[in-house]
C-alpha cells in the first residue's frame, strides 16, 4: 500500500484537525458498526497520511447502500467540511456511460459495436479497420491524449472533441488493431462522436434521457459545461508540498470519456445496475462484462470500459478516474452484490484506490497481492532518475531532457515545491524500480526511491519512444 505526503499534513493540520471532520448521509440498511468504525478510522487515516483533503466514501452490500460518509474538507480555505450529498467529478469511471449509451444503440439496431470507424468518420487512420469494439475495449491503436497526471498547457484552451479527434486519430496507430490493449481516451472521445451522430442529438442530452433517467440518476452533471455545480475544490500537490488549488481543464477535452460529476451514492446506484442488468438486454450486459481477447489469445483483462478480474475466485470490476483536482475509484463485486466508491479531491493522488483496497478485507476475506517488475528500459533508466531527483533537490533541472509539456510543468512554483520538500530527505541511496506498462505510445515506469534519512517515495515516469521524458511525478511517501 502506498502512503502519502505526511510531511503535508503538518501544513494543514489545523484546518483539517486530524482529518476528522466526517459527514454521513442517510442510508438503510446500514453497514455492522464495529465494520463503519474501521472504514471511518482508515478513511481518516489514509487521508491524514496523504494529505488529501477529502474523501467521499460508499458502499453496497448485500444489493443495498449501507455506507456513505465522507470526510476531511471539500475546500481548505475557507475551511468548509465535505458531506456525503457533495458531488465529485468521477473522471474516465464516465466510460462505462458512453459504453452504455452505445449498447442501447446496438439493442435498437442502429449501429453495431462491430461497424468499422470509417462508417462514421472515414478519414480518420485506419478507420476501415478498426472496429467500436476496438474503440471501447482499448485495442484499437490510437494514441491517447490525456496519458499525464498533471495539467499539460494545451488542456486550458477550450477545444471542440471532433478537433481533438482530428488531431489524435490521423496520426498513425501504435500498434494493428486488436492486437495489443494499451489505454487511450482519444477511444472514447471518438465513440461519444459516433454515439452522438447516430443518436441524432447532443450526446449529454442522450445519456441523460436514456441511461440516466431509467435509473434514477437524477444529480449527475456535467463537471466542464456546469462546474459551477462543484462544491468541491481541486487541489494538487507538487512532490511533498501542501495542496494548491488547481484548475479544470478548458472544455471540450474530456467528452465522453471523463466528463460526468455525481455524489458517491449516485456512483452506487449506477453500480447496483450493473449488479442487477437494470439498464441493458442480457445479451448486451454479457459483451459489456466480457474481457476482448487480443489477438494473440491472451486476456486483455478489460470490457467495455471496465476492468474485469478474478482474484481468489472473486469476479471484480474496477475503474478509476483522474481529472484536473479530482481522483475517483470504483469497485464492483457484481457476483457478491458489493460495491466500494471512494472520490477525493486532489488529483496525481492514490488515496482513492487506498481507502478502496482497505475497504476491501473487511468486506471479504483478504486477497493476496501479486507482485509486478519493471521491463529493461524502466530499469535503464533508474541511474538517470536519480540525477535528475538530485538537482531538483537544488532546484536545478536540465530541460533538455524533457518534452515541453514536461517543461511547462516544472515552473518556478512547481521547482520550489521539489526543492523545499525532498532537498531535507538527505541524499538518494536506492532507486527501484516497481512496475511498467505502455500507454499513449509511451513507457511508463514507478520506482521506489530511498533516502539517507530513510525516506521512502513512490516516483513515476512517462518515457516518450526517443528518450525525452513526458511525466515525472513525486507520487507518494511509502511507509
Amino acid at each position: 500500500m502506498l502512503s502519502f505526503r505526511n510531511m503535508r499534513t503538518i501544513v494543514i493540520a489545523a484546518t483539517l484537525a486530524a482529518a476528522t471532520f466526517a459527514s454521513a448521509q442517510q442510508v438503510s440498511p446500514s453497514l455492522a458498526p464495529e465494520t463503519a468504525a474501521k472504514v471511518a478510522a482508515l478513511a481518516n487515516k489514509i487521508l491524514h497520511d496523504t494529505g488529501v483533503p477529502s474523501a467521499s466514501v460508499g458502499i453496497v452490500q448485500h444489493g443495498q447502500i449501507v455506507y456513505a460518509q465522507a470526510f476531511g474538507l471539500a475546500t481548505i480555505t475557507p475551511p468548509k467540511p465535505a458531506t456525503a450529498s457533495m458531488a465529485y467529478p468521477i473522471g474516465s469511471i464516465s466510460k462505462q456511460f458512453t459504453a452504455q449509451a452505445a449498447l442501447l444503440l446496438q439493442q435498437q439496431g442502429k449501429l453495431s459495436l462491430d461497424d468499422h470507424v470509417a462508417k462514421y468518420f472515414p478519414e480518420l487512420t485506419r478507420a476501415n479497420q478498426v472496429t467500436l469494439r476496438n474503440l471501447m475495449t482499448m485495442t484499437s491503436g490510437y494514441e491517447d491524449f490525456a496519458p499525464q497526471d498533471y495539467l499539460i498547457p494545451a488542456w486550458y484552451h477550450p477545444i471542440a472533441p471532433l478537433d481533438n479527434i482530428n488531431i489524435w486519430a490521423e496520426k498513425p496507430l501504435d500498434f494493428d488493431p486488436g492486437t495489443k490493449w494499451q489505454y487511450s481516451n482519444t477511444n472514447y472521445v471518438l465513440l461519444g462522436l459516433i454515439v452522438q451522430k447516430v443518436a441524432g442529438e447532443p450526446l449529454d442530452k442522450f445519456i441523460h434521457e436514456r441511461v440516466l433517467a431509467p435509473l434514477h440518476l437524477d444529480d449527475v452533471f456535467n463537471t466542464y459545461t456546469q462546474r459551477e455545480k462543484l462544491e468541491v475544490t481541486g487541489y494538487v500537490s507538487h512532490a511533498l508540498a501542501p495542496p494548491r488549488v488547481l484548475p479544470l481543464e478548458a472544455t471540450g477535452w474530456y467528452f465522453a470519456d471523463g466528463d460526468l460529476a455525481m455524489p458517491a451514492t449516485t456512483l452506487l446506484k449506477w453500480d447496483l445496475g450493473i449488479i442487477n442488468h437494470s439498464l441493458l438486454s442480457a445479451e448486451s450486459y454479457k459483451q459489456f462484462e466480457t474481457p476482448f481477447i487480443l489477438a494473440d489469445g491472451k486476456d486483455s483483462h478489460y470490457g467495455l470500459g471496465i476492468f474485469i478480474t478474478h482474484e481468489d475466485g472473486r469476479l471484480k470490476f474496477e475503474h478509476s478516474g483522474e481529472v484536473g483536482g479530482y481522483v475517483s475509484e470504483n469497485v464492483v463485486y457484481p457476483d457478491d452484490h458489493a460495491a466500494v466508491v471512494v472520490l477525493t479531491n486532489e488529483v496525481a493522488s492514490e488515496a482513492a484506490s487506498e481507502i478502496a483496497a482497505a475497504i476491501e478485507p473487511l468486506l471479504f476475506p483478504p486477497v493476496p497481492a501479486g507482485a509486478s517488475t519493471a521491463d529493461a528500459t524502466i530499469a535503464a533508466f533508474a541511474p538517470q532518475l536519480k540525477t535528475i531527483l538530485t538537482g531538483l533537490q537544488r532546484s536545478q533541472i536540465d530541460r533538455s531532457l524533457f518534452t515541453a509539456d514536461t517543461n511547462a510543468y516544472f515552473d518556478a512554483d512547481t521547482l520550489a515545491d521539489f526543492q523545499s520538500t525532498l532537498a531535507p530527505l538527505g541524499a538518494i541511496t536506492t532507486i527501484t524500480p516497481v512496475h511498467t506498462s505502455l500507454r499513449g505510445g509511451m513507457t511508463f515506469g514507478l520506482y521506489k526511491v530511498g533516502f539517507s534519512n530513510g525516506t521512502r517515495l513512490a516516483v513515476d515516469v512517462y518515457l516518450k519512444p526517443d528518450g525525452k521524458i513526458e511525466q515525472l511525478l513525486v507520487i507518494s511517501k511509502l511507509q
